[in-house]
């Protein structure tokens, strides 16, 4: 059974290189993710661009550092305490009761991983960046939140804060802030092929995709050595519907941009004979492991 989420199984492997393994990002009102641990648990995201940009950019004076210092030196003591008295329980377990105990300490180990270089990262001066700090959208304004996301995300990689991010951009009970939209984007997706809604949704859609253009250009205009940070970063933008409006999660539509492919522009598959989209995630995390090297 698989657990762990993709952009946690490359920070695995590539975290340890920058201040933050990862950054697991959300644009909508209702906090979801969908980044997971290897333990199976959701790790929460970040809704703010102007907190992420402050954890990224904002050093903070010498007594703060000591209080965060102080605070993970608490945090791994903790997780020593709980796991010394788990391990009592573990000889009076059962088969099945002692593999969850082992999913736990490997979830702990993780964590114990990452309070440890947050310790060393914590001693270390942040980067700098021209870039204000942004405001934060007002609530529901999907598009504008997502341009800041998207912006923010950008700095992250410039200044190699992080070489993996999700953004999980969700719909559920946002109506878009733009001209001519009047109706909950999510319940627009179940639009019955009703002529005045699919336009209302093809207003939405085609705002989104703007919005990632916009994150396409940033990045191919960014340089980093002799090459475009777009081409030395994959862009991977999708949805888990391959039609919302019937609720079917086959024939998933996927663009993937940048990261150095040679791309064949659009693919279209025969929803029976398809192409697995698994095979695609190996092929990024393999693209991922040559760049390591």
């Amino acid at each position: 059974k698989n657990t762990v989420s993709l952009d946690q199984v490359a920070a695995e492997h590539i975290g340890s290189a920058t201040r933050f393994p990862s950054l697991v990002t959300q644009v909508g009102i209702e906090a979801r993710s969908m980044s997971f641990t290897r333990g199976g648990v959701m790790i929460p995201p970040e809704r703010s661009p102007s907190a992420l940009y402050r954890r990224m950019f904002v050093q903070g004076t010498p007594g703060e550092v000591a209080a965060r210092m102080e605070d993970l030196r608490v945090g791994r003591s903790a997780l020593d305490f709980v796991s010394n008295r788990a391990r009592r329980l573990q000889q009076d377990l059962g088969a099945s009761d002692r593999s969850r105990l082992d999913q736990y300490f490997t979830s702990v180990r993780e964590l114990e991983l990452q309070m440890s270089k947050a310790q060393e990262w914590e001693k270390k001066p942040k980067p700098k960046t021209p870039a204000p700090e942004p405001k934060d959208a007002e609530r529901g304004q999907l598009i504008t939140a997502s341009k800041l996301m998207y912006d923010t995300v950008r700095l992250a990689l410039e200044t190699d804060s992080t070489r993996v991010v999700t953004v999980f951009v969700h719909t559920l009970g946002v109506a878009s802030d733009i001209t001519g939209v009047t109706h909950e984007t999510h319940s627009l997706t179940h639009h019955g092929n009703r002529e005045e809604t699919l336009a209302e949704l093809s207003t939405i859609e085609k705002a989104q995709f703007k919005a990632l253009a916009d994150l396409l250009g940033g990045l191919r205009s960014a340089k980093e050595g002799n090459e475009t940070l777009l081409d030395r970063t994959m862009v991977l933008y999708g949805t888990p519907m391959g039609s919302a409006n019937a609720h079917s999660n086959v024939n998933l539509p996927v663009l993937l941009a940048g990261g150095g492919f040679r791309h064949a522009g659009l693919l279209e598959f025969d929803t029976k004979k398809n192409y697995p989209l698994p095979n695609l995630y190996v092929s990024m995390l393999q693209r991922m492991r040559s760049e390591e090297h």
